[in-house]
């Protein structure tokens, strides 16, 4: 039975990554966080792209990104916030299993340290910048199936998929 992958899309601080680990070695998938892997293919980190470059030069790499991770099987992939937003990147992987983790501003604000990392808060009022972007890409966010992550743990998350994987297949996840 071939792996299919997972992808875990949603806003900055929603939980994708830690969720996308644990998921991962659950099923026994390889984990990839598509921000990690611009950055190891082009040897900087995303604020500097995006200072260097721009968003559009980002927004491009995401897309080849996209494009090279449909191609495989058994990933748990972790997505950038607007990665999954693109049609084409939508498009390039919807063979995979697709869930957004919500959350809320207060939560989001709370697990988003303030290190400079995220260059669309790098405003006078974050949790502000933070109500408009998710007004702004709730639409988008809507088109998948959405799992909360308030008040969770990574290990309640993971299990939460892992059942909607499992019924949504009717078989569960082998491991190989």
């Amino acid at each position: 039975m071939q792996k299919r992958s997972v992808v875990l899309t949603g806003f900055m601080g929603t939980g994708k990554s830690t969720v996308g680990r644990l998921l991962a070695a659950q099923l026994d998938y390889r984990f990839v966080d598509t921000d990690a892997l611009i950055m190891v293919q082009n040897g900087r980190s995303v604020s500097t792209i995006f200072q260097e470059e721009g968003e559009a030069a980002f927004r491009a790499m995401e897309t080849a990104v996209s494009l090279q991770l449909s191609q495989e099987v058994g990933l748990v992939i972790a997505t950038g916030g607007r990665l999954m937003l693109d049609p084409a990147n939508a498009t390039l992987l919807s063979n995979a299993h697709i869930f957004c983790l919500t959350a809320s501003v207060e939560t989001i604000l709370s697990r988003v340290d303030d290190d400079g990392k995220r260059p669309l808060l790098n405003v006078a009022d974050p949790a502000q910048r933070i109500r408009h972007l998710l007004a702004e890409r709730e639409a988008g966010y809507g088109r998948f199936p959405q799992i909360k992550t308030d008040h969770k743990t990574a290990a309640q998350i993971s299990k939460e998929i892992h059942q909607c994987i499992f019924a949504t297949s009717k078989t569960a996840p082998q491991k190989s």
